[in-house]
């Protein structure tokens, strides 16, 4: 550590690696770790909305990289704490504990072989050992190739989806904030937010103007066309970002069904479809009839949310996609039930594994002759499986995704 650091560093410093062996036993078996972060530090009067803010950006970049970092039998050693406050991101929360421990660190590099590199050089043996678990590689080869590998170990950005035409009135509430955005290159209304920014407390976003939705969910709905005055069902509609967005495409003269499983679920998306003042969208209990289109957003690994949420590197095992395959086989077959003859069936996962993608398309297939693929992707640097297109972080900077797109033909 830099000589005269401030005593609050020390005592940041050491209340995470307190935090953290909390959490280190639960890394490979709690898919809900996140929770039981916050749980520990709502718990915790003394944390300050700042010291909230700082331990969330040091728990996420251990979890990201975490082989380099810590195991479950050991605290976090001061060399590793070190190394971890100079990968963080530098945040108004983080720049005072990168100031005292890591300023004669050198400017961190964009590569990970470079990161390791210097991490070795510190005394850090273990920061050769690789980001992603080595399973995974049958998986998604490309995921452990730059650029790629180097993408999966940083944070994705916050992207909204514009669903007003009024963009003036967003645009003009982000530069009142001082803030700065992107329009992207591949939809329309999609914005990538350039800085830090609390996206939710403003007027545009309780007025229904936005939401909060990666650029690659947003992409997904795009491969599948929906035209205005469509029926459309979103079968796994969760909390409803792309049933939103579905909505918006369909316009005043469609409609867009929306069930899922749990129940649960349903209740934010809900509220957003309050706040969006949408009138297309219904909230449904029981499946019946046919849809000029059926979205199956279906539950998966998460892989290709590894990005937002590393802890699922770590607790997700190829017993966990086996048991995914079945139940996504299960609820694809369930759901082709309900497109019309000419309509067309959209699969999606937002995992890059092949066991949850193309395996699932080509079971279904074979199992449903009546379904054909609908059309290649138009999109820039996306694979073209023989069944349908993984969208790789790196192409558009965003989470990873999988889509296909099938058409129900005549019996």
């Amino acid at each position: 550590m830099a000589a005269g650091s401030p005593i609050i560093a020390q005592r940041q410093a050491a209340t995470f690696q307190h935090l953290w062996q909390r959490m280190a036993p639960h890394v490979s078996t709690d898919r809900a770790l996140p929770f039981r972060f916050e749980s520990l530090l709502r718990n915790n009067r003394g944390f300050g909305s700042r010291d909230r803010r700082l331990y969330r950006e040091l728990f996420y970049t251990a979890l990201r990289y975490h082989p380099w970092i810590s195991n479950s039998e050991s605290p976090i050693g001061d060399t590793e704490l070190e190394l971890l406050i100079w990968l963080c991101t530098s945040t108004s929360a983080t720049q005072p504990l990168k100031a005292a421990f890591v300023d004669e660190w050198p400017q961190l590099p964009h590569t990970l072989a470079e990161k390791s590199a210097i991490a070795q050089a510190r005394g850090v043996p273990q920061a050769a050992r690789s980001l992603l678990p080595g399973w995974f590689e049958a998986e998604c080869p490309a995921a452990f190739a730059p650029p790629n590998y180097d993408i999966l170990a940083i944070r994705a950005p916050l992207w909204i989806r514009l669903q007003t035409d009024d963009v003036q009135a967003v645009a003009s509430d982000f530069s009142s904030r001082g803030w700065t955005w992107r329009p992207s290159r591949l939809q329309a209304d999609a914005w990538r937010l350039e800085t830090e920014a609390n996206v939710e407390s403003t007027p545009s976003f309780q007025e229904g103007r936005f939401e909060v939705q990666d650029i690659g969910s947003q992409w997904v709905i795009a491969q599948a066309r929906p035209l205005p005055g469509e029926r459309w069902l979103d079968a796994c509609a969760g909390a409803g970002g792309k049933t939103l967005q579905l909505a918006r495409l369909v316009g005043s003269t469609g409609q867009v069904d929306a069930y899922d499983v749990r129940t649960t679920a349903l209740t934010e998306l809900r509220h957003r479809v309050d706040r969006a003042r949408l009138r297309t969208v219904r909230v449904v209990t029981k499946l019946s009839g046919t849809y000029d289109g059926v979205l199956v957003d279906a539950p998966c690994s998460g892989s290709g949310t590894w990005r937002r949420a590393p802890h699922l590197k770590w607790s997700t095992s190829q017993t966990t996609l086996l048991e995914m395959n079945r139940l996504q086989l299960e609820i694809l077959a369930r759901a082709s039930q309900h497109v019309r003859t000419g309509g067309c069936l959209v699969y999606a996962t937002c995992s890059l594994a092949r066991s949850e993608n193309e395996q699932v398309i080509e079971r279904f297939i074979e199992q449903h002759s009546n379904f054909s693929r609908w059309q290649e992707s138009e999109a820039e640097g996306v694979g073209n499986e023989t069944w349908g297109h993984t969208l790789l972080p790196s192409t558009f900077d965003s989470d990873g995704f999988y889509v296909a797109v099938l058409r129900h033909n005549p019996d």
